[in-house]
């Protein structure tokens, strides 16, 4: 029996139809290095999407290494309530120094699930604590994801991930998000005043005295096909929120981290959230980890002596774990000892540059949107109607498995076809995975 077939003896996967897997059996990856991963078989393949966007540099960052094997040999593991150690302390000081200004307390945990579901428990507390217990609704935007737990899925509002779950989920307020490509009010995102927000202002209007928070994904809702949204859509909410006292939580466990071209997404719009959520790139993709960053104004709502009932009785086994730390630091010391930002920038130009010149013309791809290195390419049956394929072609999916089969490892969202590299990718390696994309889509969709 090969490794396949272990594989599918024993492993069931995420997000997988696991009777795809007979077609499309697990390919059973060896070694990385920077932007390619190599299966055991020796095929090299171009990881462009950064295995579900958490690997930052690159596999196999001699620094995050580095510091992870030094870590090793100190202390694996410290239970983190009453005890602390070094790394996590000297994390807690870097991070805080490059957050926006009024996140001054960090809470720890080990996914970005986690540290959504902490933001809520936390949210509903502190409006309680502070003589507002009326305040118990949380709201979202529509076509939104925050993970897969169940208070984390019912703040989504995605029916392929919570519809079988819908009897379990919370009663959530869903406020229409922006569609820029299908602009409801015929504007762009590079021209518009938001005139979409009308339809957050009308939520508040009618439930903002009884809502506690409000969660987001800052600029770019992921899992709805990486849609990006103006900068100044964030201003009007985070005004707002101050208006009727509601929480405004940051969603940055996908946006974080330079993903979008600034250290975190909200910085595009200079506003700091009363809550961010921080995961994926926070260790470079190398150790489950996440940091749940909070205002005083929230933090102080839970200090009192212990008798008053007012601490957040939330924990997790692996909160603050030394070896997360460790990588974690090490990545902020890479953000800081080189530019890593700016050539970024540089990197995310050319790179949406190449894939314009290599498929905006084609007859089925409706737009190539881009915010820092992210890049998504949204399939349509007609450009001028918008009319995206029906979800039973997939065919996204066969673009996938034809890129697969060229060594380029692509991840459709839907319609919606995706680049999210690491900071540090290669030219050549840009135009190595375009021209591999292009050709997939050629192959599937012929021109």
């Amino acid at each position: 029996m090969n490794y396949q077939q272990k594989d599918l003896q024993y492993i069931w996967h995420p997000c997988s139809q696991m009777k795809d897997y007979e077609q499309l059996p697990p390919i059973i990856i060896e070694r990385g290095e920077g932007s390619y991963l190599y299966d055991i078989d020796g095929k090299q393949y171009i990881d462009i999407i950064s295995s579900w966007w958490c690997n930052l540099f690159g596999h196999c960052e001699p620094k995050i290494n580095a510091a992870i094997k030094e870590q090793l040999e100190k202390i694996e593991h410290v239970i983190f309530a009453n005890f602390s150690h070094t790394p996590a302390i000297d994390f807690a000081e870097k991070l805080s120094s490059i957050l926006p200004s009024q996140l001054t307390k960090l809470n720890f945990s080990d996914n970005g699930s986690a540290s959504v579901e902490c933001a809520l428990k936390m949210s509903f507390q502190y409006q309680l604590q502070s003589g507002k217990p009326h305040k118990k609704r949380f709201m979202c935007l529509s076509e939104g994801y925050h993970g897969e737990t169940i208070g984390a899925l019912s703040l989504g509002a995605m029916d392929l991930y919570a519809k079988m779950y819908k009897p379990m989920l919370m009663d959530v307020l869903r406020i229409e998000a922006p569609d820029c490509y299908r602009c409801a009010y015929g504007k762009n995102r590079d021209n518009c005043s938001c005139e979409c927000f009308a339809k957050a202002r009308e939520m508040f209007e009618r439930f903002g005295d009884e809502s506690c928070a409000i969660i987001i994904e800052p600029l770019v809702q992921g899992s709805a096909g990486m849609r990006i949204y103006p900068p100044l859509y964030l201003k009007l909410l985070r005004a707002i929120c101050d208006e009727y006292g509601v929480l405004l939580i940051a969603d940055e466990i996908a946006t974080g981290f330079g993903r979008t071209g600034k250290m975190f997404a909200c910085d595009h719009a200079d506003i700091s959230p009363d809550i961010m959520c921080l995961s994926k790139g926070i260790s470079g993709g190398y150790m489950p980890f996440a940091v749940t960053a909070v205002s005083e104004a929230v933090y102080r709502a839970f200090y009192a002596d212990y008798n008053e009932g007012k601490a957040f009785m939330h924990s997790h086994t692996y909160s603050g774990n030394p070896l997360g730390c460790a990588a974690a630091l090490a990545v902020l010391k890479i953000f800081e000892d080189e530019p890593i930002l700016q050539n970024a920038s540089k990197k995310a130009v050319y790179l949406h540059d190449r894939l314009s010149n290599a498929l905006l013309e084609h007859k089925n791809v409706g737009e190539i949107r881009h915010i820092g290195l992210i890049n998504a390419i949204e399939l349509v049956i007609d450009k001028k109607t918008k009319e995206g394929f029906d979800a039973k072609r997939r065919m996204g999916y066969e673009i996938y498995k034809k890129a697969l089969t060229k060594g380029l490892l692509l991840r459709p969202l839907g319609n919606v076809l995706y680049f999210n590299p690491s900071l540090k990718i290669k030219e050549e390696t840009i135009d190595e995975a375009v021209k591999l994309c292009e050709e997939a889509v050629l192959e599937i969709l012929h021109k």
